[in-house]
């Protein structure tokens, strides 16, 4: 039996059509808030090519907290079992091309004529339509055509890979979870589900609002480390430090900025004229010169908790060692395996810990049991292979 889940999701039943990248993250993250979510898992396993070994093993993070049922979707039976799944769910998740859901008899027409009040949620690179729908594509790719990976980088350098933060996770995970709680609110009220689009460009450029807006205003260059945020600014960027490691400074407001000139020990009047643009080179050359003098040890020891604006710059081995990661439990082991807490949190309602993920189908009898198929309907989907 699945354990009783608490947190502001408990109750909300999703399905979860297995992939990689941003629709698995947006399960995570609805499972992470207490929501039963349900993977539905390929039968067989990776391809020695497979450039993702961790799928299936406890380190597959982006898994936690669901449990796993095989289905064969190409056979009939697996396709009536995924429909009668559906009847009792809120959401269905699924990352697929487009078209690809439909050629499996599985589109939102057919899952909403079976439940009407389901929400289907869909996340693609492009989007459902458009010029490039069908192309293939990643993260760097979505992220490129919204304009944030040019805006992002050194000048001089080509535009770095942001990691797959922007499209996949923040553009595109965060959105359609963010998207499929909004309809199932909306679903309880009307009694109506409906098709969640959530594409990785439209997220990523929605990412970039504010730069928009400050470029219409003409406060936003395209010259990349020319303006406030992207490292043009001497005063919002890293620096390295004596030991080879780094800090980050955003000491942007005023106040922020003296305290860094007090606690350094800066006087030069340049440092009075930092808002001439003209002077952040020579700025950033002096503030280098600085940072270069002691370890980053030290400079925590001198800046950390002040009102300068600063953090080091931590590994991902020395973050969930940081005193303020630890105190805050922003980490957690599972399983043996350290991983990012549940975020955000809730006064009330608050999720407990996920369970580690479960290996593909290990739980596919118990959740068909739960999810209302018989016995002997069950005996009937593994005599045809279908589980």
């Amino acid at each position: 039996m699945a354990q009783a889940k608490t947190g502001p999701l408990a109750g909300v039943r999703v399905v979860e059509m297995v992939g990689i990248g941003p629709c698995p993250f947006a399960a995570m993250m609805l499972a992470d808030m207490g929501a039963d979510v349900i993977r539905i898992d390929r039968k067989g396993k990776p391809g020695e090519d497979n450039p993702y070994p961790v799928l299936g093993t406890r380190h597959d993070v982006m898994a936690r907290g669901r449990r796993s049922l095989c289905l064969d979707l190409k056979k009939e039976s697996g396709r009536q079992a995924a429909l009668q799944l559906l009847e009792g769910a809120d959401v269905l998740l699924e990352g697929f091309r487009p078209g690809v859901m439909e050629r499996l008899g599985l589109g939102p027409d057919a899952c909403l004529e079976r439940n009407p009040k389901l929400v289907y949620g869909r996340i693609t690179g492009w989007g459902q339509d458009g010029p490039l729908a069908q192309a293939a594509g990643h993260d760097i790719n979505y992220v490129a055509l919204s304009g944030m990976l040019h805006a992002t980088g050194r000048a001089g350098s080509p535009p770095p890979p942001p990691l797959n933060l922007v499209g996949d996770f923040g553009g595109g995970g965060m959105m359609l979870a963010f998207g499929v709680v909004c309809a199932v609110l909306e679903a309880r009220a009307s009694g109506r589900g409906q098709v969640v689009d959530a594409a990785m460009t439209d997220g990523a450029a929605l990412l970039g609002a504010m730069m928009y807006g400050l470029r219409g205003f003409g406060a936003w260059s395209d010259a990349r480390e020319a303006n406030l945020l992207d490292g043009g600014a001497p005063f919002y960027d890293t620096y390295a430090c004596s030991d080879g490691k780094f800090i980050s400074i955003g000491a942007i407001e005023p106040q922020f900025f003296a305290t860094l000139l007090r606690l350094t020990g800066q006087d030069d009047p340049l440092f009075t004229r930092r808002w001439n643009r003209a002077n952040w080179p020579e700025l950033k050359r002096r503030l280098a010169a600085l940072f270069a003098t002691r370890s980053r040890e030290q400079w925590c020891r001198l800046l950390e908790g002040s009102d300068v604006c600063f953090a080091p710059v931590l590994d991902l081995e020395e973050a969930p060692r940081h005193p303020h990661n630890a105190a805050r439990r922003t980490f957690v082991e599972i399983d043996g395996v350290t991983q990012p807490a549940p975020a955000p949190r809730f006064s009330r309602t608050a999720p407990a810990t996920p369970r580690a993920p479960s290996s593909p189908g290990a739980d596919s009898v118990a959740i068909l049991l739960e999810w209302g198929f018989t016995a002997e309907s069950i005996e009937a989907l593994r005599a045809r292979e279908v589980i």
